[in-house]
């Protein structure tokens, strides 16, 4: 048998015309008598269109130039292999040796060989996360193709992802920051690098019997004239081009907000990691270090229709948009609704999705009823020019202040007519200082309309279909381990879940469409 000659994805790799594996008659015999027909990796390979993938990724490689690359077929079909399976790189190259359901999967005979495992992180790289959601909604449209997806219905919902870092703080940071920063602007003035890192040792016994806060003080400091000198380096003409500066840019980025975290410690946006300066801290029922997975799925077919990931204390409501422009741009169709958790209930969001002259997407989101027995902003009307509101009895408000932080204004009644108003059992469920204070958002109308149609019988149908997301979100942290990032950075991550999700999509294509699946021998 022919052993067929396999090349490493380089930076410039060259795609060869494809060419089908060539299995010898001995191999198919072995395969079809081992590799069992009802087996998934079967299924897998009679449903899904692997050349249209193919084609797909074309553009990620040069056309003439380079050594020529693995075949991306190989490489799409063992990064689905490993997602499904749960295996790091090595796991996988090792399974690959010995189990034959993989080697007929690949095209691989008894004799062919899978290039070095380093192989797939230049494919990643290359492909990056525009590469994998490209080949997630290629999977999808083939989906669509089948007559799964409806575009009646999309449930959304998010969870958290723990990131793949151990969290330092303090003066771990700080020096994990400073570290970083020297070593990206060593090769730019190694002379200074050589300096400062004699200074460091000189803090360290300088301050070694000092008190935690004036050992992080004085290496915040050195961290501050690290980071202003670095700032003053010339940048070279090729600096677009030219990694190292590139390095060094990030590097003074990571740590100018280590340095705005520790100036102000409320700081909500503050850097977690040096060497995973995307993750965040959030909370899930408890404090966790890393993202938010959010996703959307069609209630009929149960498929992912789209994926985001956003750092753990990012605005899972207005990524709700985000999600329906992933979708609808990839696929050119119109959603006609979306259920959406109590996080939806979000103003803002809400007008730009509902907007008839923009994505025109019914939103269903649970009512926020106040167990209030006292008169609720509902009950104060607006005058047209929004200058006051009257109350149910009648009386105008004498004060008005915008907060533009909640998007609304706040209205005031004199504290003489609301202390006269034979309401006021109503209104105050206890003597106040000053007269009744009313809030009216600017997004009163949306508030009012998705509350609406939370008493409708519409509403009662989708709220017993929405509990499928979070089936499907156990599905993948469970099944697939999704609740720990493999990888560090966004959209390296963002990279890991497209493949997590497309994973799930194949496994549901197969479900649904088993009957219709003729699995196929090689002989």
């Amino acid at each position: 048998m022919m052993v067929r000659q396999t090349y490493l994805v380089g930076k410039d790799s060259m795609l060869r015309p494809y060419q089908s594996p060539e299995i010898s008659w001995e191999d198919r015999q072995l395969f079809d008598q081992l590799v069992p027909f009802d087996h998934w990796l079967r299924k897998a390979e009679q449903l899904i269109d692997f050349q249209t993938l193919r084609l797909l990724i074309e553009p990620f490689y040069s056309k003439d130039t380079g050594a020529p690359g693995v075949e991306p077929v190989i490489l799409i079909k063992l990064a689905l292999i490993m997602f499904h399976d749960n295996l790091s790189d090595g796991q996988a190259w090792d399974r690959v040796k010995t189990d034959l359901s993989y080697r007929w999967f690949l095209g691989m005979g008894r004799n062919d060989h899978l290039p070095d495992r380093t192989v797939m992180n230049k494919f990643r790289a290359r492909l990056g996360s525009e590469g994998f959601q490209a080949l997630f909604h290629a999977v999808l449209e083939q989906a669509r193709g089948h007559g799964l997806v409806r575009d009646r219905l999309r449930i959304k919902d998010a969870t958290h992802i723990v990131a793949n870092i151990a969290v330092a703080a303090g003066l771990s940071l700080i020096a994990q920051a400073r570290n970083r920063l020297l070593s990206a602007a060593e090769p730019f003035d190694s002379e200074t690098v050589a300096g400062e890192r004699i200074q460091i040792e000189a803090v360290r016994q300088r301050t070694a019997k000092d008190s935690a806060d004036v050992r992080l003080s004085a290496r915040v400091d050195h961290l501050r004239d690290i980071l202003a000198w670095a700032d003053q380096l010339p940048t070279p003409e090729n600096a677009e081009e030219n990694h190292r500066w590139q390095s060094l840019v990030k590097a003074r980025e990571i740590a100018r907000k280590v340095l705005n975290g520790h100036d102000d410690p409320a700081q909500p946006d503050k850097v977690r990691s040096v060497s995973d300066p995307d993750a965040r801290r959030g909370r899930h029922g408890e404090f966790y270090d890393g993202y938010m997975l959010d996703v959307m799925i069609d209630a009929d077919s149960e498929l992912f229709t789209a994926i985001n990931v956003l750092p753990a204390s990012g605005n899972e409501s207005a990524d709700t948009l985000t999600l329906v422009d992933q979708e609808t741009s990839a696929h050119c169709n119109q959603i006609e609704a979306i259920s959406i958790d109590g996080a939806g209930f979000d103003g803002p969001m809400l007008r730009q999705l509902q907007d008839p002259e923009g994505r025109n997407v019914k939103a269903f989101v649970p009512s926020r009823e106040s167990s209030s027995t006292s008169f609720a902003p509902e009950d104060f009307q607006l005058s047209g020019d929004g200058s006051h509101v009257t109350c149910p009895a009648g009386k105008a408000s004498e004060y008005r202040q915008r907060d533009e932080k909640r998007t609304a204004s706040v209205f005031r009644f004199a504290k003489e007519d609301c202390d006269a108003c034979p309401l006021k059992a109503q209104c105050h469920t206890k003597s106040q200082k000053f007269g009744r204070s009313v809030q009216k958002s600017d997004y009163a109308a949306e508030h009012a309309q998705v509350k609406e149609r939370a008493k409708t019988q519409e509403y009662a149908s989708i709220k017993k279909e929405h509990p499928a997301v979070e089936r499907k979100l156990g599905h993948l942290m469970n099944r697939h381990s999704g609740r720990r990032a493999r990888y560090r950075g966004r959209t390296r991550v963002l990279s890991q879940y497209f493949m997590i999700a497309l994973t799930a999509n194949v496994n549901r294509m197969i479900k649904l469409l088993a009957p219709e699946l003729k699995v196929r021998t090689l002989s």
